[in-house]
């Protein structure tokens, strides 16, 4: 790990993989027993965390956007999980480091090579004070931390295509007959008369339908996006701890 990180600044973190992609935040901080230092992260995935996955802090970094860990988010999803803030056993411990391909830190393989035991990380989720002259405990409690996100639910395409269809139209028309008209004689009309052929043309003209087409615009379309408020329940499961006393001088009354 870089530098030196308390494990309270370190909790409720996001952690970024390698490749700046969030995994989760940080559940339970586990610190080495020898160097109270911070070794080893668990990682909530789930909706509300219940099992959480070890993530390594060796050349972990922390940034404004949260702890930048040096291994992927796939190689996480398979890491052992713990299901409870407990005491990592040495075998434990040493299974991370072989999962990871990464080497056991050097006070543990110095305390080995004299022949003392070596002490696996322990949690540091919670801090339990005591001393011996004004005994005092610190109680703890999860409570939900309940945000929203912003996240891509599908994308909507205005466009436009043509069709074609048929319209009906009645137009006026308006066409030209012949009849015969026919009129009385007068005395004028009786001079001259004679016998003989005689043909008379007339032209005759109607309207017919003309159809032509034109575009024209006839309104604009666009896409609006609108913010519609709704509620959602969110559930999820937290854990408190309880306090309770036990006085031996009672029961020893009580014998």
């Amino acid at each position: 790990m870089t530098g030196t990180m308390r494990p309270e600044e370190l909790m409720e973190n996001a952690v970024v993989d390698s490749h700046g992609r969030k995994i989760g935040k940080v559940g339970t901080v586990y610190v080495a027993d020898d160097t109270q230092q911070p070794e080893w992260v668990t990682v909530r995935t789930g909706m509300f965390g219940h099992k959480e996955s070890f993530v390594p802090l060796q050349g972990a970094t922390m940034h404004r956007d949260g702890l930048h860990v040096q291994v992927t988010k796939e190689k996480v999803s398979e890491a052992p999980q713990t299901e409870g803030d407990r005491h990592l056993s040495e075998q434990e411990s040493a299974e991370l480091y072989r999962f990871y391909d990464m080497p056991a830190p050097r006070g543990s393989q110095e305390n080995r090579g004299r022949g003392e035991r070596t002490k696996p990380p322990q949690p540091q989720q919670q801090q339990t004070a005591t001393t011996r002259g004004g005994e005092s405990m610190t109680r703890s409690e999860e409570r939900l931390n309940v945000g929203t996100e912003r996240v891509e639910t599908g994308r909507v395409r205005l466009r436009k295509y043509t069709v074609t269809e048929e319209q009906h139209v009645k137009v006026p028309v308006t066409h030209e007959e012949v009849r015969v008209e026919r009129e009385p004689i007068t005395e004028g009309d009786r001079t001259g008369a004679r016998i003989a052929d005689e043909e008379q043309e007339v032209t005759l003209h109607e309207e017919r339908p003309k159809v032509e087409k034109e575009t024209v615009p006839v309104e604009k379309v666009r896409l609006a996006k609108e913010t519609v408020r709704d509620e959602q329940t969110v559930a999820g499961e937290v854990r408190k701890e309880r306090v309770e006393v036990e006085d031996d001088t009672k029961r020893r009354k009580n014998r």
